[in-house]
């Protein structure tokens, strides 16, 4: 793509099972969401092609909601309609649904890997307003956990998206439990850290309620996650719902901030992004500003109240 040349950013909302998939980051030899993604782009545009994400997501674990960008030149943008009087976004939308097809069929099959055609649903795609970039014009993501605890009886059918718990889990303990963590927070004991990241992070709900069908949901929704932060947190508040712990636990863990050996992360297989939020169009460029320099430690470190920054 030429400097001088702007850029056509491209927005695209995406679903995925994460089950077939070494997690969402490109690494090599191993077959990834965001590696299956850019391989079809680039038989779409006859180049590489860069995925930015609103949010990694680990090995095996699934997005209803993920939200990702991508930059095309004009004459790209233009050209997925192939010279007929269709907009490009409903074209790109079409033609990247076949070249996925191809990639998670034969071109697994071909790497000796078992083909999952569907893995990765396109839901919408099209030209991002001014501003936009997935990942630091978010304003917070939201995800949900599943535990079957047989207190309705075991469904095998949702075996592959629930964590199987061995005991049957207090709820409304579970609830209070983790109404400690809503905040602005270091999170140093329910994250695995990185060097040079800030593990401060500001949840802004969580609940967890057994369905109409007997599982335990638990749904938390913060500005960002930090590396295991959700699978500690359904870890930690399904030691204190089995008793294992008392219902202060989560709060004091919080306050420690150390990562231990008492940290118990619940499987990956059952967590879901659900969802990403943005604000305004007008704001959006703003938004990414900010957020890059809270991200930035060496700039602006975000601290918690009372406590030191996390990196």
């Amino acid at each position: 793509m030429s400097p001088s040349e702007p850029a056509v950013r491209v927005r695209l909302d995406l679903a995925y099972d994460g089950a077939p998939f070494s997690g969402w980051a490109r690494q090599p030899g191993l077959p990834t969401v965001q590696g299956s993604l850019e391989d079809a782009l680039a038989v779409l545009v006859r180049r590489p092609v860069r995925v930015a994400v609103a949010g990694r997501t680990d090995t095996g674990v699934h997005a209803r909601g993920q939200v990702a960008h991508l930059d095309l030149t004009p004459a790209e943008w233009a050209g997925l309609a192939r010279g007929r009087d269709e907009d490009p976004a409903p074209a790109l939308e079409r033609r990247l649904t076949g070249a996925l097809a191809h990639v998670l069929g034969r071109g697994r099959r071909d790497a000796g890997l078992p083909e999952c055609p569907g893995a990765v649903v396109v839901r919408r795609a099209g030209a991002a307003p001014a501003g936009f970039d997935a990942r630091f014009s978010a304003v917070s993501r939201r995800y949900s956990y599943r535990i079957d605890d047989g207190a309705a009886g075991r469904d095998p059918l949702t075996r592959h998206l629930t964590w199987w718990s061995q005991d049957v889990l207090d709820v409304p303990v579970m609830a209070a439990a983790v109404r400690e963590l809503v905040g602005l927070h270091d999170f140093l004991s329910f994250c695995r850290p990185r060097e040079g990241a800030t593990t401060v992070r500001e949840v802004l709900d969580v609940t967890v309620e057994r369905d109409r069908d007997g599982l335990v949901r638990l749904g938390i929704e913060a500005d960002a996650f930090c590396h295991h932060m959700v699978r500690s947190v359904v870890g930690a508040a399904a030691r204190v719902g089995a008793g294992r712990e008392d219902p202060d636990w989560l709060g004091r863990r919080l306050a420690e901030r150390v990562r231990d050996a008492r940290v118990l992360m619940a499987p990956a297989h059952a967590l879901v992004l659900e969802e990403v939020r943005y604000p305004g169009d007008d704001a959006l460029g703003e938004r990414a500003e900010r957020t890059r320099a809270l991200r930035d430690p060496l700039a602006h470190p975000r601290r918690a109240p009372g406590r030191p920054a996390g990196d």
